[in-house]
Order: C-alpha cells, then structure tokens, then sequence
C-alpha cells in the first residue's frame, strides 16, 4: 500500500463551500468507480477554513500519472473536474496540468 497526502485551497467564498461540501455528499457513481479503477482503496477529505487536506491509500502499483492519464480519457471525470473548478483553486507554485499539490512527508509515527 502507498499513502499520498495532498493540498488544495477552495474559494474564499462560504456559499461556494458550501455547495463544493454537498456535491461531496454525492459524489457521482462514475468518479467513484474511476477511483477503483485507478487503484485508489481509500480517499478522505479535509478542510481548514479554505485548505482541503486529502489522504490516500491506494494499490502498489498505483501511479499519480497513470491515474492522470486515466481520468483525461473519462468524460464523466472530465465533467466533474470541469464542475469541481468552479470552487477550487492551485496553491501557488503547483504546476499548470495539475489541480492537487503533493505534499511531502515531514513527519511519520507508527505504533507497534
């Protein structure tokens, strides 16, 4: 298994969370699927004020660029990144063709 934490900032408007927050609710059957698909088996997502937070654990073999290229060729992921625009914004410094920053890992406890 791999873990991948990940950081974006929403708009800073409450009514726009709001709304980003219920579509969260009910994600489409088809994203849903495509995150299988992709070899994600668990995703969760946090908010501080306007900084979403996601963590996910996924398959071995999983790639973020094979997950990438997955979702450019998915018209349903296409939509739903195209909707999902309307309330997120890149932290500064991320790279145009990407929406999430990867995080590094400053710190990690495990207990036995």
């Amino acid at each position: 298994m791999k873990r991948f934490g990940l950081a974006l900032d929403l708009k800073d408007d409450p009514e726009l969370i709001q709304e980003y927050e219920a579509f969260h609710r009910e994600v489409w059957p088809d994203v849903l699927d495509s995150l299988g698909e992709s070899g994600i088996r668990r995703m969760d997502i946090y908010r501080a004020g306007t900084r979403l937070f996601m963590v996910i654990e996924t398959s071995d073999d999983f790639s973020l660029e094979r997950k990438q290229a997955l979702d450019q060729a998915n018209p349903a992921v296409q939509r739903w990144e195209t909707l999902m625009d309307t309330y997120q914004q890149r932290l500064p410094g991320t790279p145009e063709d990407q929406k999430w920053t990867v995080m590094d890992r400053v710190f990690e406890y495990v207990s036995e």
